[in-house]
């Protein structure tokens, strides 16, 4: 069976407007966490930290050229992301329209970061709101792929925190089942007023920069970002560079509560034995995990669970989002790409804000920039209901 390859990558976020941007901070421990955010629009702003993209949305317009009526942040952030994986992966207009190609898209906000503006266009004027079509999950996808007129499948994926990973995921299954020569797969959010007041009705989020895995941890924020793999079959990349294989996934659902997970980790630990099957790997082929890692007292406790669990001897392990926040739709797919670094640079990026190990597990992530030999990365995505995947990318 043909492996699958990642050909081309965009990512944007709060710590870099391009894939090599990204890498850097990474390597430098930048955190993209602040109070004072400029483009955010809310009753938290100068109280809560959060990862905010340093370009404003006119400016977003500016750079792509893209003042087409109805477009929210969400589907601009993500047609930034999309453009910088395409061309990455020199993917012709051709290819892009061509029915082989499918567009797997994920998003837990989608235009519902325009909620205020469609409350006021249904209040003041009579003729409606541009923003009516954009008000779902799946209108980043569908402009994009209206723009770039795009044939192939088209498809976008909510399952909360876990939803571009399952993109990854699903993206992959169409062109090992031959319903697609490549896909363009990942997510997208942006911050917005819907998704930070739900998130603080949970009383989830931290009033200081997120410590996942820490002992003392209370809690994630939030950020908005957005990230795009090109996935090919391997016998169709023989002149292209390739970043690496997706030779794993697994998906599951403990079905335990709506926003946890349960105590014994069964969710995380299953979907990480099936990647590993999927892959046909043992756990000690592991080299790194990129977790979940959110900060809440939940999460960080039951994937460390799960994590000692299924590993005798677990691998080395950091969560990046206490360097770009939670991206909540985009989050999978962000740090997929981040996993595709660890294995192109044979590197580890350091941990930030962890001091003590929590009580009965032990678990210590990365705390500097490390070189070492790395073959197998697995990245982890947990999302609200249970459901869980994790992703293996292996070395070229």
């Amino acid at each position: 069976m043909s492996r699958i390859c990642v050909t081309g990558i965009g990512v944007i976020s709060a710590i870099g407007n391009s894939a090599p941007e990204n890498r850097d901070s990474l390597s430098n421990g930048v955190c993209g966490l602040s109070r004072e955010t400029r483009h955010l629009e809310s009753k938290f702003n100068g109280r809560l930290p959060f990862g905010e993209i340093n370009l404003s949305t006119p400016e977003l317009r500016k750079k792509l050229n893209a003042d087409t009526r109805g477009f929210t942040r969400t589907t601009l952030i993500a047609l930034h992301a999309f453009q910088e994986a395409v061309i990455d992966a020199e993917l012709s207009q051709e290819f892009i329209r061509s029915p082989d190609t499918a567009f797997i898209g994920a998003s837990t906000v989608g235009g519902m970061c325009l909620t205020n503006e469609l409350y006021r266009d249904a209040n003041t004027r009579t003729g409606g709101s541009e923003y009516v079509f954009s008000y779902d999950c799946a209108s980043a996808n569908i402009q994009i792929s209206e723009k770039y007129r795009m044939e192939g499948i088209n498809n976008t994926i909510n399952t909360a925190c876990s939803s571009s990973a399952n993109a990854v995921m699903y993206g992959a299954r169409l062109i090992r089942h031959g319903l697609a020569q490549r896909a363009i797969v990942g997510g997208v959010d942006s911050l917005a007023k819907f998704t930070i007041n739900g998130f603080n009705a949970l009383f989830i989020l931290s009033q200081e920069n997120c410590r996942p895995f820490d002992a003392d941890r209370n809690g994630l924020n939030l950020g908005e970002g957005a990230a795009y793999l090109v996935l090919e079959k391997e016998e169709d990349c023989s002149n292209k560079r390739v970043y690496g294989f997706l030779t794993g996934y697994g998906n599951s659902n403990d079905a335990f509560h709506p926003s946890s997970l349960s105590e014994e980790g069964d969710g995380p630990f299953l979907s990480m034995r099936r990647a590993l099957d999927e892959a046909s790997l043992q756990p000690a082929e592991i080299d790194y995990i990129n977790a979940h890692g959110t900060g809440t007292e939940n999460n960080d406790e039951v994937e460390s669970q799960a994590i000692i669990r299924l590993f005798e001897n677990p691998p080395a392990f950091t969560s990046t989002k206490s360097n770009t926040g939670h991206t909540l739709g985009a989050a999978g797919s962000l740090e997929a790409i981040y996993s595709i670094f660890n294995l192109n640079y044979q590197e580890i990026y350091p941990a930030l804000n962890f001091k003590k190990p929590i009580p009965g597990k032990g678990l210590r992530p990365v705390m500097e920039l490390t070189k070492a030999k790395i073959d197998h990365v697995m990245s982890n995505s947990f999302g609200f209901g249970g459901n869980c995947t994790s992703l293996i990318f292996s070395k070229a």
